[in-house]
């Protein structure tokens, strides 16, 4: 009997995932190759032992915690065990750090499968990817290393805890689908792009694990493999929309839909829906006739729904929800219990305490009581008087940018002159991708370090300096201020000389700003500039962001190649 293509649960990289149900449908029609997990679960007895008249399972090396891989790698938690592969937390003791292995025999017939698929995934070094760390046959065993993310969250996770605000659902559907279109450019397909294939960081960034790797380990092919990896985005955002899986079976802790209704669009499934989310997700789940009543052509690729999120109006996130005030409460001050009200019994009458009459004071007395608080009142007044004018000074002052005056050797009283610009605290910085995917994201915080020797850098391009002609609207760095400041000017150093670039910010009121368009106000201008881009602002800018762009690059080494980049950002204010 021939083996089954299919397993019954995702490859576990972070943490024990429980066996997940898939959709069980196989679309003949256009030869996408679908999962049967259902089949293969009913295939097997709770023993582990196959029933009559099935091929045994492939059983999985005989590992336990506290193996040595490569004598390095210590196997820590089995996560999956599961047809004759195993995926287990484990530590890298060279490096002091955790990491995700998957082992299977090396006899295994989808071992050379698996470690071919590996490899690519490694070679694209994509950052929005789980990234492959290590892919070796050694011992009669096959092993796969890749990164372990203790801090970020699957999206099973997240939607039992309910649907995605519209924000957060834009968020995934955007990052998800351009990341899939760079993987797709390289050759590279998922083919089992689940809800416990995507995670969510700390800082809202999702990250895709199993590229190739989790499908090759259950041997999953498919005749068109960017229509399902499309197909299942789309089947994502429609689940983050809904918390409802858009087919009739339930999967991953989620309801599916009704049985013989069809397809229904998430706007109709709950209300609230962001509708331009809704026909988006209809438009990607192309295989199911979903987008036969719409004008709007389906989106068969990442690359098209990666198109068609960026030519959405951008969804903002939602306004934070600050804490009612309390009510003021009056709060009586009694001698003797200062600060604290007294408890008097329900009962108890209220009773009235005589007061005994104050001491009498001779005229002496009291004429020395009144000159002394006379006194008093005029040392408060005036310096009230004095503190008063200081702070109109101060105010005027900042008004101006000049802080104080000082007197000349002539005894005239002239304004000092302005304090020098300060580098402002960056609280934060990525890539600026006008065309929808980065180049080098895990070098952007090189470029805020405190440190020139450290840089963002592109990669060489051929033929043309303008990123080969692939960026017309460049590339470069925007930093998070943390909240809008006063900008007075840049100080970038560049990593090589001769590079095209300018300094923008943003509008004072914006929020998560990408594109060209969001930062209108020029900090320098646009300009083949040296080692350093620099700049002083007559008039201050009052902004929270501020872009970096490169539209040019100088040559790198023999003619015809192109290389730049960023080595620090300041920003004065």
């Amino acid at each position: 009997m021939a083996e089954r293509s299919t397993a019954a649960v995702d490859v576990a990289d972070n943490s024990g995932d429980d066996p997940l149900t898939a959709k069980a449908d196989t679309a003949a029609s256009d030869g996408v190759a679908e999962e049967q997990d259902a089949a293969d679960r009913s295939a097997q007895d709770g023993d582990g032992e196959r029933r009559d008249g099935e091929q045994p399972a492939i059983t999985a090396p005989e590992l336990h915690s506290g193996h040595k891989l490569a004598r390095r790698y210590r196997l820590e938690e089995c996560v999956t065990r599961l047809d004759g592969f195993s995926s287990w937390r484990a530590v890298d003791e060279k490096l002091r750090r955790a990491v995700g292995v998957h082992i299977l025999p090396a006899d295994h017939p989808r071992a050379r499968s698996v470690l071919a698929a590996a490899r690519s995934s490694a070679l694209l070094g994509d950052p929005r990817f789980v990234q492959v760390l290590d892919a070796v046959e050694e011992n009669d065993v096959v092993y796969v290393v890749h990164e372990w993310l203790p801090d970020a969250t699957e999206l099973t996770a997240l939607l039992a805890a309910g649907p995605l605000e519209a924000h957060d659902a834009y968020q995934l559907v955007s990052q998800v689908s351009q990341a899939m279109a760079a993987a797709h450019r390289e050759g590279l397909a998922h083919l089992r792009l689940t809800p416990s294939a995507v995670l969510r960081s700390s800082t809202g960034q999702y990250r895709i694990r199993g590229l190739a790797v989790n499908a090759a380990l259950r041997g999953i092919s498919a005749d068109r493999p960017q229509r399902t990896d499309t197909e299942a985005i789309g089947a994502l955002l429609y689940a983050a929309l809904t918390k409802r899986w858009p087919y009739e079976n339930d999967a991953y802790g989620l309801s599916g839909l009704p049985k013989g209704v069809g397809l229904i669009p998430p706007d109709q499934v709950r209300a609230g829906v962001h509708r331009g989310l809704s026909e988006l997700a209809m438009r990607a789940l192309v295989n199911d006739g979903a987008t036969a009543s719409r004008q709007e052509p389906p989106c068969t690729t990442p690359d098209e729904l990666a198109k068609a999120v960026a030519a959405m109006p951008r969804i903002r996130p939602p306004e934070p929800d600050f804490p009612t005030p309390l009510e003021y409460q009056r709060t009586t001050y009694q001698q003797g219990n200062y600060g604290r009200p007294q408890q008097r019994p329900a009962s108890a009458a209220t009773m009235a305490v005589p007061v005994p009459p104050p001491p009498l004071q001779s005229r002496t007395g009291k004429a020395l009581k009144w000159a002394v608080s006379a006194l008093l009142i005029a040392a408060l007044g005036l310096g009230s008087w004095q503190i008063a004018d200081k702070l109109l000074d101060q105010n005027s002052n900042d008004k101006t940018g000049e802080t104080e005056t000082q007197t000349t050797p002539g005894g005239q009283s002239v304004k000092k002159p302005p304090k020098p610009p300060q580098p402002l605290r960056i609280a934060g910085a990525r890539e600026y991708m006008p065309h929808g995917d980065g180049i080098q994201l895990s070098e952007v915080p090189n470029a805020v370090d405190d440190a020139t020797d450290t840089a963002w850098v592109t990669p060489q391009y051929l033929g043309y300096a303008n990123f080969g002609n692939l960026r017309k609207r460049g590339s470069g760095i925007i930093v998070d201020l943390g909240s809008v400041q006063t900008v007075r000017g840049v100080d970038v150093t560049m990593y090589r000389s001769g590079q095209t670039a300018q300094a923008l910010a943003a509008d004072e009121g914006a929020t998560d700003p990408t594109g060209l368009d969001d930062f209108p106000h020029s900090l320098s201008e646009l300009t083949k500039v040296g080692d350093t881009l620099t700049s002083s602002l007559k008039k201050p800018v009052r902004t929270r962001y501020v872009l970096i762009r490169i539209t040019e690059l100088p040559q790198d080494g023999s003619p015809g190649a192109f290389r730049g980049g960023i080595s620090e950002i300041k920003v004065l204010g």
